[in-house]
């Protein structure tokens, strides 16, 4: 059984014999094991290595295990910490387990139990990092699929489905949420690499100065703050897709940067030398006009030509009106089962859908129907639950008459004119002005 399928154990022990016993049990039942001989030894090696679970002595010199506990309870609390001590009291074991301890064994202990406590702790880190990782993939715990039937959404599903499982770089553009991550999260979970990590980073929304570690990761102590190593995006995205959303806000030494990333597919963090692989799909997005950029010497040439192998171009929701109803339907549907509520649209509502400009585009579509759902009191979205701006576009227009032929005004003259003669034609002719003999060739013409 290979070590790494029962994860990494970190013992730490200032008894050599007793991390000697146990590193062998541990090791036997597959688990990868680091051994600490004091805390200082068990924080370098925490800083180092992705440990599942962390067994350690009570007493030992200089800092016990409770500040070994208290430490990773600050830089990595979602690690679960065993205790194993020679000097046991019911009092310590149970300041022990209130601070956190995932449990608290007496010397020598049953290790029957201890694998088999080992065995829950391992298990329930790996949930953790799933339920993050899951997180990730879904922010907000909600998707919504991607609607609209124009054709210019009909060649972005054509193209979706046509280049989801290359390894081809895709560039997304169009204005601010017109849903450029939605198309994004499509193409990776259509694809061949939908069980493969999602990762997401918005370039507009994170400071400049951290946005090169986020991306590359960081050694100990590489920089004033960086307590411990911490793997950056790129890494996180391995065998999977990582969407630069924004690309066109990266400073120019990033570009290069991220250039050279792309064409050798390998990273070094910052702080270390060592060139590390990493295979990954890239797909960006942006709102800006990059051919432009270049032209004003805000965007390197070569890097956009490496990003540009597939372009998606998402048209605002202002030249695609035909698909509201559809966006309208989907999103009253979302936000009505999470609100519990089954509503209908006025259809003054839907007239205002229609005629506003939409310049923040179907994030700003969201926000209003999220918004009319939730105020809405009984079982339809009225203009009431409109916000003031379309509130405006809802005011009913008079409705234009309709244009009729002259025969028939003609035709409806002629029947008035006899209803108010009760039938007498002669004093009918004299209300149509026209000859008694004219009437009735227009009543012959009639028949």
């Amino acid at each position: 059984m290979q070590g790494n399928m029962h994860g990494k154990v970190l013992i730490v022990d200032d008894e050599p014999n007793a991390l000697k016993v146990l590193a062998a049990i541990l090791r036997e039942e597959g688990y990868t094991v680091f051994k600490a001989v004091d805390v200082a030894e068990a924080e370098h090696t925490l800083g180092k290595e992705d440990i599942d679970t962390v067994i350690t002595d009570m007493k030992m010199p200089a800092k016990d295990g409770m500040q070994l506990m208290e430490f990773m309870a600050e830089r990595y609390p979602d690690i679960p910490v065993i205790f194993l001590t020679a000097y046991g009291s019911v009092d310590s074991a149970v300041h022990a387990i209130t601070r956190g301890a995932f449990y608290y064994f007496i010397k020598p202990p049953d290790y029957l139990k201890l694998k088999g406590i080992l065995a829950r702790a391992v298990e329930q880190r790996g949930l953790k990092r799933e339920i993050e990782a899951l997180r990730r993939r879904i922010p907000g715990g909600t998707m919504v699929r991607i609607v609209g039937a124009t054709p210019a959404m009909v060649h972005i599903f054509e193209t979706i489905e046509a280049v989801k499982d290359s390894m081809s770089s895709v560039l997304i553009c169009g204005e601010t949420g017109t849903g450029k991550e939605l198309i994004a999260r499509s193409l990776h979970y259509g694809s061949v690499r939908r069980d493969k990590p999602f990762v997401a980073v918005n370039c507009a929304a994170m400071p400049r100065e951290l946005i090169e570690s986020e991306l590359f990761g960081y050694e100990k102590g590489a920089f004033s703050g960086a307590f411990s190593r911490r793997i950056g995006r790129f890494e996180e995205a391995a065998e999977g897709t990582i969407f630069l959303d924004e690309i066109g806000e990266l400073e120019i030494p990033l570009q290069a940067k991220l250039l050279r990333v792309l064409q050798e597919k390998e990273i070094e963090r910052i702080g270390s030398n060592k060139k590390i692989k990493v295979n990954f799909r890239l797909i960006s997005s942006t709102n800006r006009n990059i051919p432009a950029e270049i032209a004003a010497g805000a965007f390197r040439e070569d890097l956009y030509y490496r990003l540009n192998v597939v372009q998606i171009q998402v048209p605002p929701l202002r030249d695609r009106r035909e698909d509201v109803p559809l966006l309208v339907a989907e999103l009253v549907r979302e936000y009505g089962a999470r609100e519990g509520k089954a509503l209908k649209i006025d259809d003054e509502v839907m007239k205002a859908f229609l005629s506003y400009n939409w310049p923040g585009n179907i994030r700003q579509l969201g926000n209003v129907i999220e918004r009319a759902v939730v105020l809405a009191k009984k079982d339809r979205i009225t203009v009431k639950e409109l916000p003031d701006d379309l509130k405006h576009c809802a005011v009913a227009e008079e409705p234009r008459p309709q244009v009729r032929t002259l025969r028939e005004v003609e035709e409806e003259a002629i029947v008035t004119a006899l209803e108010e003669s009760s039938g007498n034609k002669s004093q009918a002719a004299k209300l149509l002005g026209i000859s008694r003999k004219a009437l009735y060739k227009r009543l012959s013409e009639m028949e």
